[in-house]
C-alpha cells in the first residue's frame, strides 16, 4: 500500500455549474479536485496523536484537460496520497465522467496536489506529517524528486511575481483595439466570506482557483468570442494565505496566441479589509490555457494576439517558450507510448 487512505467524490453535473455550450467550467473540477485532496490530506495528517490541523494547499502541478465534461454526467473524483516529506503531502487526483445512461466512462482530468499542514492553535505553524509506506523503494525517490522540483519552482515564481496588473473593472473597450491585450484584460473583486473558508478562516484553494478560471475565461471569451473551453493550467502557486474578510482582486490578461489555443496569466491580490493594517499582496498565480470551439465542439483558429508595448511583447515570447516546451513534452510522451 502507498498509503493508509484513499478518498473519492461524486457528483452530477449541473446547469450552474456549466458555460452556455453546456461544458462544464474548468474551475468546478478543479475545486472538486481541491475538496478531495484536502479531505485526505488532512485525515492523513491528523492520523497520528498530536496536534488537530487542517491540510493548506499550497500548489497545483500542470493539469490538462482530457475531455470536456457536459451537464447531466457525473464526475467521479479520486484521490490518494503518493508522497510525504517532513511538513508536506502529495496527493494525486483522478477525474472520470460517467454518462448515467449509457454508463460510458472517460478520463478527463489528473492533478497533483501539495499540502501543508497547520495547527488549528496556532496557524502560523506547519506541523509535521505521518509517513507513508511505499510498496518499493524506487516510489519514495521518484517522489523525492517530485517534491524537490516542486520546491524549486516555488521559490522561482515568488521571485518573479512582483508584476502588477491594474484591476479593470468597467474598461472602455471601445477605445482599445480588438486582439489586443487591454481589450481583453479583466478583473474580478471578491470579498471573502465564511462560506469560502478553512476551519482555519483562511480561503479554500478550490474556491480561489475557480474565480481564477472564470477570469481566465472571461478573457479567453473577449479575445476569440466564441465558446471557451479550459485546456490546462500550468502550476498555480499559493504564495500566502488569504483570510476571511480580505477582498481579492483576481486579474487576467492575455500572453500568447497559438493557431489553436490562448495563454492567460492570472494573479491573485489580497486587500486586507478587516482590523488589518497590512498593504496589498500577491497570494496566487498562475497561467492558464484556453481553447476556441465551434457550436460542434471542433477546435477553431485563435485570432493572433496584437502585442503594442516591449512587456506584452517580452511576455508573448515567454508564453511561447512555454507552449513549445509542453508541445515538445507531449510529442516525446506520444513517441514512447508504444514502445512501453
Amino acid at each position: 500500500m502507498r498509503a493508509a487512505m484513499a478518498r473519492q467524490l461524486s457528483r452530477i453535473m449541473r446547469p450552474d455549474d456549466a458555460n452556455i455550450a453546456g461544458n462544464v467550467h474548468g474551475g468546478t473540477i478543479l475545486k472538486m479536485i481541491e475538496e478531495a485532496g484536502a479531505i485526505i490530506s488532512t485525515r492523513h495528517c491528523n492520523s497520528q496523536a498530536g496536534e488537530p490541523c487542517v491540510a493548506a494547499l499550497a500548489r497545483v502541478e500542470r493539469t490538462d484537460f482530457l475531455s470536456p465534461m457536459c451537464i447531466g454526467e457525473v464526475a467521479n473524483v479520486s484521490a490518494e496520497i503518493t508522497y510525504t516529506s517532513r511538513h508536506s503531502v502529495e496527493v494525486q487526483v483522478n477525474v472520470m465522467s460517467e454518462n448515467i445512461l449509457t454508463g460510458a466512462k472517460k478520463v478527463t482530468n489528473k492533478a497533483t496536489l501539495w499540502y501543508v499542514p497547520l495547527s488549528l492553535k496556532n496557524v502560523n505553524k506547519v506541523l509535521e506529517v505521518p509517513p507513508i509506506q511505499y510498496a518499493r523503494k524506487e516510489q519514495e525517490d521518484e517522489g523525492k524528486k517530485r517534491y524537490e522540483e516542486q520546491k524549486l519552482d516555488r521559490l522561482e515564481t515568488k521571485q518573479r511575481n512582483g508584476d502588477v496588473i491594474l484591476p479593470v473593472i468597467n474598461p472602455d473597450r471601445q477605445t482599445k483595439e480588438p486582439h489586443t491585450v487591454g481589450y481583453s484584460q479583466s478583473s474580478l473583486i471578491h470579498l471573502v466570506g465564511p462560506s469560502d473558508c478553512t476551519l482555519l478562516g483562511f480561503v479554500h484553494g478550490g474556491v480561489t482557483m475557480k474565480l481564477m478560471d472564470e477570469v481566465a475565461g472571461i478573457v479567453a471569451a473577449r479575445h476569440c468570442k466564441t465558446n471557451i473551453v479550459t485546456a490546462s493550467v500550468d502550476a498555480i502557486n499559493f504564495h500566502e494565505k488569504i483570510k476571511k474578510g480580505c477582498v481579492i482582486t483576481v486579474s487576467g490578461r492575455m500572453t500568447f496566441t497559438s493557431n489553436k489555443s490562448m495563454e492567460i496569466e492570472v494573479f491573485v491580490d489580497a486587500d486586507p479589509f478587516v482590523d488589518e493594517p497590512r498593504e496589498r499582496y500577491r497570494a496566487v498565480s498562475a497561467f492558464f490555457t484556453y481553447v476556441s470551439l465551434s457550436k460542434e465542439g471542433k477546435p477553431l483558429p485563435v485570432p493572433q494576439l496584437l502585442t503594442e508595448t516591449e512587456d506584452e511583447k517580452r511576455r508573448f515570447e515567454e508564453g511561447k517558450g512555454r507552449y513549445l516546451q509542453t508541445k515538445a513534452k507531449r510529442q516525446a510522451q506520444m513517441q514512447q507510448a508504444p514502445q512501453q
